[in-house]
């Protein structure tokens, strides 16, 4: 099968990146040829993006369609696979192609002008569907621009339902959790359209475990953006009575606030930011680790990063936020904490880093888990089926 993906960036970012090059490189590893139409390049590790994706179809600066048409007409695909992308111009052109569309939902870019659906200011998580309300009293029309040389820019809301009436004539929606789905639901998605397939990262070393040290070594992998929190940890680290270390990887626009607090609450020497560190390599510091920290506060869609902890056999503790209490059942492989509530996250950390024995045993649930429901090579499989069964369906409205 021919598959061509659709995403605005080339290269590793964040999550949606991470799983677009690991399910492209399954993909061909089983015999499929996949290419991709993308937007800008991130700068990082592109090599491994480069050998992936061996066919390549830039999108020009102002994304005219003539991009997508010719990517079609060069690459012949049996299936579109889009991931991020919001262009008008260019989902108009590819929805032309009359090929089939499927729609892989990472966040909630697709129905939030602020992408991230929670008050920028109370922090407050939304619960409506993309309404007027949007526009007043929310106000999110206004929204930054971090690549521009004016730090706001006009969000459209006509734009954005636009892109919705785009969507939901896709022939598949693909999210991660139950969560997801009813989000698209609210936002007028048929429900037979919609479909969980939960993007779980490779397996990688399986067999690695955890040795519970004496270190009692904390790590949050991910973002630096607001929403994922870490501000918000950093405040509950510093009521953690029991000795720590706590590595942070990641990088974004709210790091150098967060090593500023770190630095006020005292916990500069226990706390290191490590910047971007490839996923390949932070499992090496697993290995060491005791509990995995996921603090996000924005409705996290899914939060394969506290997957990607059970596999070593790592307890997660988290806030309860969007879909994240679809994996981390509380008490048995880590501990699901009120949202925000950073006295309830820190006497869970101290909770683990005191009971080594408590940590181990919610670690294996963990492992044991993932190894059952989060499987790498049955989520492709399962995304082999969907895509035969929408070109299988295309193929024979089109004969009729």
């Amino acid at each position: 099968m021919r598959i061509l993906f659709v995403h605005e960036k080339l290269g590793a970012f964040a999550g949606a990146e991470a799983n677009i090059l690991a399910t492209g490189a399954e993909l061909t590893a089983r015999g499929h040829t996949v290419g991709i139409l993308h937007g800008p390049s991130t700068g990082k590790g592109q090599e491994a993006w480069l050998n992936t994706f061996g066919d390549r179809f830039p999108l020009t600066s102002g994304h005219e369609p003539s991009c997508g048409t010719a990517a079609c007409e060069v690459f012949q695909p049996d299936v579109i696979y889009i991931h991020k992308m919001s262009n008008l111009d260019t989902l108009e052109d590819l929805a032309a192609s009359g090929l089939p569309l499927v729609r892989m939902v990472h966040d909630h870019d697709l129905y939030c002008m602020r992408s991230y659906k929670y008050n920028c200011f109370t922090r407050k998580i939304c619960e409506r569907a993309l309404s007027s309300f949007c526009v007043f009293p929310c106000g999110a029309v206004i929204g930054r621009d971090r690549d521009g040389a004016f730090p706001l820019k006009w969000v459209s809301y006509r734009d954005k339902v636009k892109e919705l009436d785009f969507n939901r004539g896709f022939q598949r929606m693909i999210v991660a959790t139950e969560f997801m789905k009813e989000e698209l639901r609210r936002n007028g998605f048929m429900a037979s359209k919609i479909e969980i397939h939960a993007p779980v990262p490779p397996d990688g070393q399986t067999t690695w475990r955890s040795s519970f040290s004496d270190r009692n070594l904390i790590i949050y992998a991910g973002q630096i953006v607001r929403g994922k929190g870490v501000d918000v940890l950093l405040e509950a680290l510093a009521k953690i009575t029991m000795p720590f270390t706590c590595l942070i990887f990641g990088d974004g626009a709210h790091r150098a606030y967060c090593e500023k607090l770190s630095r006020k609450l005292g916990l500069a020497d226990r706390v290191s930011f490590q910047g971007y560190v490839p996923q390949d390599q932070i499992g090496v510091f697993y290995r060491e680790c005791s509990v995995a920290a996921v603090s996000s506060v924005w409705p996290e869609p899914f939060g394969a990063v506290g997957l990607e902890a059970m596999r070593y056999g790592l307890p997660v503790v988290a806030f309860d936020a969007g879909g994240i209490k679809e994996w981390l059942i509380n008490g048995q492989n880590g501990f699901l904490v009120p949202w925000m509530d950073r006295a309830s996250f820190a006497a869970r950390i101290d909770d683990l880093l005191r009971d080594k024995e408590l940590a181990r045993r919610m670690g294996e649930r963990g492992r044991l888990l993932g190894a059952e429901h989060y499987e790498f090579s049955n989520y492709i499989t399962g995304l082999e089926d969907l895509f035969a069964r929408v070109v299988e369906k295309t193929t024979q409205t089109i004969a009729a």
